[in-house]
């Protein structure tokens, strides 16, 4: 198989899975934002999904302040910012355009029509009430992409490194949307475990579909301790950490070859921590803390696939000095596409 074209699939599939996260954690923040609160409390709460993304100083450039209009169009529709649902999605059509043949025409269908309807939505919006429909759309959107492309394409080695993109892209995504509530969104201590605390872990199972397999496996009240086994440890939950490493792990074993081996002993190494791991040894660490260091190893591991299996051209989209210390995957460029927008610009 062409390293070109491994590098399109897995593109392809993470830019699709980081437009699904983007949209599962604004919508978490938008129904918070409804919430009462301190002008305050509001600037703190909107600036949690820029620190997410490591897209603070950015939006901070570009916008005169933090609040939940500039938030969240910069965040879905911004055609500037490389990480909004809009460019996500915009992106990930691209790199299949460039391997149409590898494709089936139902995988290719389904992604063009999305963008198609993106263009329109972002061309008719004008309300923030519009985004919590808008985001349900997108998750549905992404859905219906991921049941295609199992439904339809050969099990071969594009469609490997399709899920490869997909659950690199997934453990990121969680490991940000847990950090987030633990330690930006931690409530003061007379809201510990009060109404407010109880509705923002909420969100947080609702934000990664998790809340009714919560109440199934515990039956109980809504624990932080919990949540973060659920989300970190729990090997048959699907976006856990754990489970992200089970499949990350199965992927790289059978692609095989000599040089993913690297690639192979980081992903050991980390599925290891997860599966021996105890979620009690976690917290006395500190799960801000072990949640920063899963962020360094995925993007360790990440530039390795990047390094080991594309092309070298591409390889400039992950070198060490374009990720910051906490991990930040930045949005790459398209990974051997002709990146052209409506307009004929370069994006």
């Amino acid at each position: 198989m062409l390293s070109r074209t491994a590098a399109h699939a897995y593109w392809m599939a993470r830019y699709m899975e980081r437009a699904e996260n983007a949209a599962r954690m604004l919508n978490i923040m938008h129904h918070m934002s409804l919430l009462p609160k301190s002008a305050r409390e509001g600037v703190r709460e909107w600036n949690a999904p820029l620190n997410i993304t490591g897209t603070l100083s950015e939006f901070c450039a570009r916008y005169p302040e933090v609040n939940a209009t500039n938030v969240l169009h910069f965040m879905t529709f911004d055609r500037e910012n490389p990480g909004s649902i809009f460019e996500s999605v915009f992106r990930a059509r691209e790199n299949a355009r460039s391997i149409r043949e590898k494709i089936t025409s139902e995988m290719w269908e389904s992604l063009n029509a999305t963008w198609l309807d993106m263009k329109k939505a972002r061309e008719e919006h004008k309300s923030d009430r519009e985004y919590g429909p808008f985001f349900e759309w997108v998750k549905e959107r992404s859905h219906l992409f991921r049941g295609v492309t199992h439904g339809t394409i050969l099990r071969d080695d594009t469609f490997l490194f399709l899920r490869l993109g997909t659950f690199v892209e997934r453990a990121d995504s969680t490991a940000r949307i847990l950090d987030v509530k633990y330690h930006i969104l931690l409530p003061s201590p007379q809201d510990v475990g009060g109404a407010v605390d109880y509705y923002q872990w909420v969100a947080l199972l609702r934000s990664v579909s998790a809340f009714e397999s919560y109440r199934k496996v515990y039956r109980d009240v809504i624990a932080p301790i919990r949540v973060a086994e659920m989300l970190v440890l729990k090997e048959d939950m699907p976006r856990s950490l754990h489970a992200c490493l089970d499949e990350i792990l199965e992927i790289l074993t059978a692609i095989n070859g000599p040089a993913g081996t690297e690639a192979r002993r980081k992903a050991g190494e980390l599925h290891a921590r997860l599966h021996f791991g105890q979620i009690r040894e976690i917290f006395a660490q500190g799960l801000h803390e072990y949640l920063t260091d899963f962020l360094k190893r995925i993007t360790s591991l990440a530039q390795e696939i990047q390094a080991r299996y594309f092309i070298a051209v591409d390889r400039r989209t992950v070198s060490e000095g374009d990720q910051p210390e906490d991990g930040l995957l930045q949005s790459p460029a398209i990974s051997g596409a002709s990146p052209l927008r409506e307009g004929g610009g370069q994006s």
